[in-house]
Formats: structure tokens, sequence, C-alpha cells
């Protein structure tokens, strides 16, 4: 037979199965929660734990969001899949396995749970296909491009918008700068939301800094066309922007959410609690089972009837051990909630900002909030000023439209940087001093660049000392802040007629009575009468390392008296 009948004859054949399989005829393997009957039909698996198990799934994924996230429940409440075998001497027997992530992914795209018969969602690509491998070059095709999908063909477990919507929400949990990507750890509450107003692009996270804060970024026309970045903004100023505004939407709908979240923890426990029971129906079946085929066995034949005995056991261990879990598990998590569980979460519901702010609400969950009431938020930053316009669209389509004021490095980026310096002057001209001037600024609604909300001294002089006005020092009395007999360290240095430096190095070293002011400028004031006055005049006048040799000399010497340091070593001789 030559090549090219080959070829017919297999053209022939492959337009046969897509013709069978435009009828929804084709038999297809089925999934987990599906069996076929004699007559070729497609039905629930009859198995009452399975069904439940692939209920459960779909449910955890529509709450949490992403496939790890059921997978890691599944796995913390011991909740196997039930597999029918396939192939072999057990073919079409029930197999339970425990789940894994390729598992749950194939259960979560599969339209057949949605009640669609489809065929071609995997086809072979010839440029990727190698001779004599038939299992290479298969790739997964978008919907559109399907060979056949006929809708309402099979039982289905969900609608099918609930199973666009979890296609939707698999490509979105995608780590890609066109998705909005999983909820992560990190302190960014808007990661994957906000989107630039200038490019349309997403912005992305990025953290540095001494306390690790984040910023939100745009710099996909840097990064990918050698352009400038479109704009940056602090996140802490606009995290706190979008929290007040989420806050204040859920804020009506207080006690709904308290009754559904007390309604979904008790369904929660009803589903384990059945599925638990369901696992112990299956072993008490079980070793009854096994007990029936050892007894119906002849006594005399041991070589079946010890293998018939240890079935037997193994069945009734099995059917105990899950007994022992279940009451461990009924201990920990009770079927009803108690009526003190049950006022704690209408309290917490009703009071969301303290549930936000709670300690034990982690990062990740106030991320999810945000994503079930926003969409995206559009900012758009004016040049490198403070002000940002930010536009944020909720589910629905409703906007919520406000302004931002965002630290920045400098001064001149403000957008009254000019009216700044004009009142700056204006109050240096009526002889105020930098804290009465920063006391106007802040009275006035002016605000410094940085993350501070109010104007002080040192900024006030920093900001004259750009404009080339020095303002006026506060005029106090020498004597003001002082008790009896007690000294600012420049005068008393002056009296003692000795280095500045060398009195303030007596300071640091404990060798004189001194003090520090409680308010700015926190200076220094000493003690010192006559006698003291005399005794830091001879010490100044006698010779440099006099207390050393007199260390070793005389243990006793006057220098005790002012050098605890000193004293110290010496006793330590």
């Amino acid at each position: 037979m030559s090549e090219a009948e080959l070829h017919i004859l297999k053209q022939r054949m492959e337009q046969g199965r897509l013709s069978k399989a435009r009828r929804g005829e084709l038999a297809v393997p089925l999934p987990s929660g599906y069996v076929r009957r004699p007559a070729g039909e497609v039905a629930l698996d009859p198995d009452e734990q399975v069904q439940r198990v692939v209920h459960l799934i779909f449910r955890k994924f529509a709450e949490l969001g992403t496939r790890n996230a059921v997978l890691r429940y599944l796995v913390q409440h011991h909740v196997q899949l039930g597999i029918r075998v396939r192939e072999g001497p057990g073919k079409g027997e029930l197999a339970w396995r425990r789940p894994n992530r390729m598992t749950l992914q194939n259960l979560l795209k599969n339209p057949i749970y949605a009640g669609a018969y489809a065929y071609g969602r995997r086809q072979v690509d010839p440029r990727t296909a190698q001779p004599g491998r038939p299992g290479t070059g298969r790739r997964v095709i978008d919907p559109d491009e399907w060979y056949v999908l006929l809708q309402d063909r099979c039982p289905a477990y969900i609608s099918w918008e609930q199973y666009e919507r979890h296609l939707a929400r698999l490509k979105a949990n995608q780590a890609r700068a066109e998705e909005v990507g999983v909820a992560r750890k990190g302190a960014a509450l808007l990661a994957g939301l906000v989107v630039c107003a200038k490019c349309g692009r997403r912005l992305h996270v990025r953290y540095g800094g001494r306390r690790h804060r984040h910023t939100y970024v745009c710099s996909r026309l840097m990064s990918d066309y050698g352009g400038e970045t479109c704009q940056q903004l602090a996140g802490p100023p606009l995290d706190d922007l979008l929290s007040r505004w989420v806050l204040g939407a859920l804020a009506p709908a207080a006690l709904e959410l308290s009754l559904e979240a007390a309604t979904n923890v008790e369904r929660e426990r009803a589903d384990l609690v059945r599925l638990w029971q369901q696992r112990l129906e299956r072993a008490a079946y079980e070793a009854e089972r096994a007990g029936r085929q050892y007894r119906r066995c002849e006594p005399e034949n041991r070589l079946v009837a010890r293998q018939l005995e240890r079935d037997w056991e193994a069945a009734l261990a099995t059917h105990q051990h899950l007994q022992e879990e279940y009451r461990r598990f009924e201990q920990q998590q009770p079927r009803l909630l108690t009526a003190a569980e049950q006022a704690a979460i209408r309290r917490l519901a009703q009071d969301i900002p303290a549930l936000w702010a709670a300690e034990t609400t982690t990062t990740a969950e106030r991320k999810e909030i945000i994503r079930q009431v926003v969409e995206r938020v559009v900012v758009d930053a004016e040049g490198s000023s403070e002000r940002v316009r930010v536009r944020v669209t909720w589910a629905g389509g409703a906007q919520t439209a406000g302004e931002l004021i965002r630290p920045v490095a400098s001064l001149t980026q403000l957008s009254y940087y000019p009216q700044l310096c004009a009142r700056a002057r204006a109050l240096a001209g009526e002889e105020l001093t930098a804290e009465a001037i920063a006391a106007r600024l802040n009275a006035e609604g002016y605000r410094p660049p940085k993350r501070r909300e109010h104007f002080g001294r040192q900024g006030v002089q920093e900001l004259l000392r750009d404009l080339g006005v020095r303002a006026p020092q506060p005029r106090a009395s020498p004597r003001d802040g002082l008790g009896p007999e007690e000294w600012w360290v420049a005068e008393l240095a002056q009296r003692v007629g000795m280095p500045l430096a060398t009195l303030q190095g007596w300071i640091r070293r404990n060798w004189v009575r001194a003090r520090q002011q409680e308010q700015a400028p926190r200076r220094w004031i000493v003690w010192a009468d006559d006698v003291e006055i005399e005794r830091l005049r001879e010490r100044h006048q006698r010779p440099a390392g006099y207390y050393t040799r007199r260390l070793w000399v005389d243990e006793g010497s006057d220098f005790a008296d002012g050098a605890p340091a000193i004293r110290a070593a010496s006793r330590c001789k």
C-alpha cells in the first residue's frame, strides 16, 4: 500500500472521528465525578462522597480564589478524590487518591463540569511535534478554537457562568504584567490593581529603603522602549486612601456580612462532618465485607483463610483509626457555632475598621477584601508635584474619584512652592522666629514635602537658608532656664579660662555635674559654685598625664573625686 493511500485512510478516519465528535457521540475519558453507562450516556458518579468532594472543590475555589489554596485546604482536612480506574483488572472500580496540583487544574478547566461536551481542547502543533513520539507537540487551545463545544449535553456540577468566572480567575492569577496576579504577602495592598493613566500599563511594586517601604512604579516604557518612567508614587498614602474608601463602602453591609460569615462557617463545618461520616460509612462497609468474605471461606483452606483474615484485620484497623480521627475533629471543630462564637462574629463584622486593623488579620486577607470590591485603581500624578488624581472602579462598574497628596523628594517639587517661599519671606520680615514661622505655616495648611505632616524649626531654617533669608533667633535672658550656681557651657569655659571643647569632653566623661535642657535646643547646663570653679581651674592648669601618673603613685589622690572611670581602674589595679 502506497504512502498516499495510507495518508488518505488516515484523513478519512480523522474526519469520521471529527464528525462523530460534532454529534457529541465520540467517547472521551471522563474525569472524577462522572461515569459512562452501558448505553454510552454520561451520568454523575453514583457515589455520594465523590459528588460531594467535587462540589466542595468548586465552592472552595470560588471562596479562596487560588488553586494552591484549595489544595492546602484539602490536604489540611484529609480530603481525597474518588477516581474511577480506567484500565487493568480493577477497571471501573473506585480508588481514593490524594489531591495534587495538576488534578485540580484539570478539574477546574474541564468544561464537562458545566454540562458541556468539548473536543479538541488540546491539539497537535506540527512545528513542535517530534517524529516517533506521538505525545509531543500538544498545546492548549483557547475555547474559541476548539473543534467541538456543545453545551447542555451532560449533567453539570456548576453553571456555565461559574465556569467562565473560574477560567478568568485562573488566568488573572498568572504572574504576568497584564494580569492582576495572586494576592501575596507583600505590604502593598494594591499590587496588580494600580493602572497608569498616561500609558494604561499596570504599575509594579518596588520595595526598598531602611524600613522596606513600597512604591508603585510605572517603568514599562523605560524598560521596553528606553523612554522615561511615566510616574511613581509612595505606596502607603495610596493604600491608606483606598483602605478608607473600602471600609466606607463595606460599612452599610456590616450586618449582612456578619450573618453571611456565620452561615458560611456553619455550612463549611457541616460539609466536613458529612464527608467524615461518608468516609466512616465506607470504612465500615469495607470491614463488614472483609468479614463476610472470611466467614464464607472454608476453615480447612488455610492458604486463603490467612489472607482473608489479614484483610479483615486491616479493614477493622482502618475503621478504628478513622473513628479516632473523627473524634479529634469533632473536638477541634464542633459542627454548630456556640452563642459566644456567633456573638463574636457579629461584633467583629459590625466593627469592620477594628477587624481590618486587628493583628490577626493578615496582609493577604486585606488584599482579598479589596479585590472583592475593587476592579482597578487609575492614578495620574501632576508631573513631579505632590498631587495625584485617583479614580477607583468598583466591582459592578461604579467609579469614585479623588485626590491624593503624596510625599516628594524636595520643596521645589511642591505645587505651592512659589506661594510657600513668598509666605516664608513675609513671616521672616515680621521678625518671627523659626518656631513661630513653622507654626504659622502649619496653621495655614502648608505641608513639608516628605513623610511629615507639619513643618518644624529645622525645615523652616533650611527653607530660609535656601531663600537667602536669616530668621531671627529667640531673644532670651542669659539666665533663663538656669538654677542657682548653674552655667551655660560656653560661659563656664570662659570663666574658668579653658577651651570649650575640653569642658565638653569632661561632660561626656561625667567629670563635672551637668544636665541637659528638657526642651529644644537641648543645651547643656553645668553646676559650679566658687569652690568647683577653683577646682576646675586648678585641674585644667595641671600638666597632661598628671592623673595617669598619680594613679600608680597614690590611689587616694584628689583626682578620684572627678574621674569615675579612672577610679574604677584604680580599684582594679
